[in-house]
């Protein structure tokens, strides 16, 4: 397969492995109605998340949580067009990243090194976003043509081309631009799936508007409600499809030239019995069948959005305006119908979203407006780097529709409920200078990331039926983290066993080992030292000293 080639790729592609551990830290003044523990501690993972700082950093230190937990991903990162200003400071081991990325892109027209810090600052974020999606999961990404050709081999590159479902063109303005040579008017909505087959066969059909039902009419009263007629021939020739139809009126039809009817004979005579195909109002038409409007159940996607169904960027703009009250500096802000369009086709009544380029918040106002209009449990995690647009943009937005608010009009806007819980990035990496854990970690916020390293996927909430997934939680707080393909997975540390001595504590002894929870089968032991000696092989454990072992 062909691959994308730039300078400083080298350096970037496995620079998700080098960026530090860092732990979420609540700001309770900034959160609305937030209830639970506070982040870092597992089983904490069921309401919406606000995190502020790097989103590189962000997505590193969220995975424990919820790797493999995601049902779709929204990004709308940076389109790089040479008119706009991003930061990301990766500090990568490279002397040419190191002065590309640590500065600001700023208006320097159309060159190549633009392009290649472009492709440095998302490479490794897309190869961490791609460990959160489920196995039915997708990824959507907003870009304009300013990328798209990159971002299309960088995808498959990362995701593999194999897992390309559709580049979706959205009508982001409704009337004509007089600038440049031809008129600027759309942008995309590219989309992979872990599962393409898996998620054709569970994604969801587009909602029918009341414009699109405006076609059926009831003209004969039909107790069954509105109805259409549909055609009832398809292309081609099949013989069990090539009968002839008799009208009530004794008219004889046949399939027109090229053309065989849609549906065998036996099925005609069916829907003939039960009233449900139509002759024209005369009865010399050609027989189609009827449609109840009751019955539909939405459209199969396609790649054409319309403005008129999903939104355009005049709408997001006046949306956010009346929100906040003032204008935001986005130049591309995303109505929330586009994102409830991706919500309605893409995700279940209880999934988990993720925007790591959050902005102005919308996705996570579209979840919000979504559980209120199909009474869902849609939760999101948004991540913005910005500290004065996470707290005065993108949660204060929230925070408004969340409660209610008046809008630039005076008018009321009623609520739509619910909560979040905002979070800053940990200031001290997870490990100290010299590699060892910081004094202040807790016990259920390392073992996130034990169990992410073992399993590859978020830490389940208690629970001792299997996930479907082959993962079998224990119980909260106990040095047994859970099982995993049949392997026991536990963790000693900060005195789970309610010593920290040797003997009752962080140390793989005999007297630790008695006291653990038992298991029949291969055992993984997260420990600060083992004195098992020779023992450790004959009871079937693989030991692993930490901080050493926790190599994400």
């Amino acid at each position: 397969m062909p691959t994308l080639n730039w300078i400083g790729k080298d350096a970037v592609v496995k620079h998700h492995k080098d960026v530090p551990l860092r732990l979420l830290e609540p700001v309770p003044e900034l959160s609305i109605n937030s209830a639970g523990s506070a982040p870092g501690s597992a089983g904490t993972s069921t309401g919406n998340l606000i995190v502020q700082g790097d989103n590189l950093q962000a997505l590193k230190g969220l995975l424990p949580r919820y790797a493999g937990q995601v049902k779709c991903i929204y990004i709308d990162p940076p389109y790089n067009t040479g008119n706009e200003g991003w930061v990301y400071n990766d500090n990568v081991n490279s002397p040419e990243i190191r002065r590309w990325l640590g500065e600001v892109v700023g208006k320097e027209g159309e060159t190549l090194d633009r392009h290649d810090r472009w492709l440095c600052m998302m490479y490794p974020r897309l190869v961490l976003l791609k460990q959160f999606l489920r196995e039915d999961g997708s990824i959507w990404i907003s870009m304009d043509d300013s990328e798209i050709s990159h971002l299309r081999c960088l995808m498959d590159e990362v995701f593999g081309r194999q897992r390309f479902v559709a580049c979706n063109t959205w009508q982001k303005r409704y009337s004509r631009e007089n600038r440049g040579a031809i008129g600027d008017v759309h942008e995309y909505v590219l989309v992979y799936a872990m599962n393409p087959s898996l998620f054709q066969a569970t994604r969801n059909r587009v909602p029918i508007d009341e414009k699109q039902a405006a076609v059926y009419k009831n003209p004969n009263s039909d107790p069954k409600g509105r109805w259409q007629s549909i055609s009832m021939t398809a292309q081609g020739y099949r013989p069990n499809q090539m009968y002839q139809i008799v009208a009530p009126n004794g008219k004889v039809h046949q399939p027109p030239e090229g053309r065989c009817w849609s549906t065998i004979e036996s099925e005609f005579l069916r829907l003939k019995s039960e009233g449900r195909i139509h002759f024209g109002r005369d009865g010399n038409g050609v027989p189609r069948i009827i449609g109840y409007l009751s019955e539909v159940e939405g459209f199969v996607p396609w790649t054409w959005w319309p403005h008129e169904e999903v939104g355009h960027t005049d709408e997001a703009r006046k949306e956010i305006r009346s929100i906040l009250e003032t204008q935001t500096a986005f130049d591309t802000p995303k109505p929330t119908r586009l994102i409830q369009r991706i919500l309605q086709i893409a995700t279940d009544k209880d999934s988990l979203i993720l925007d790591s380029f959050a902005g102005s918040g919308t996705p996570g106002h579209a979840v919000l407006k979504q559980n209120a209009a199909d009474a869902g449990n849609h939760r999101f995690i948004l991540v913005e780097m910005d500290e004065h647009i996470a707290r005065n943009v993108t949660a204060e937005r929230l925070k408004r529709v969340v409660a209610g608010y008046t809008n630039a009009k005076g008018q009321t806007i009623e609520g739509l409920g619910g909560r979040f819980q905002f979070c800053r990035l940990s200031q001290e990496p997870l490990f100290t200078a010299d590699g060892q854990i910081r004094p202040d970690v807790g016990f259920a916020q390392l073992a996130e990331f034990v169990w992410f390293a073992e399993a590859g996927t978020g830490l389940l909430p208690a629970s001792p039926l299997p996930d479907g997934t082959g993962s079998i939680r224990a119980e909260p707080l106990s040095p047994l983290l859970g099982i995993h393909d049949d392997r026991a997975i536990y963790l000693l540390y900060n005195g789970i066993l309610k010593d920290r001595t040797p003997a009752g504590g962080n140390v793989l002894t005999s007297a630790v080992y008695a006291a653990l929870p038992p298991h029949d089968g291969p055992k993984v032991i997260y420990a600060a030292a083992n004195r098992l000696g020779a023992r450790t092989a004959r009871e079937g454990i693989v030991f692993k000293q930490i901080p050493y072992a926790l190599d994400l």
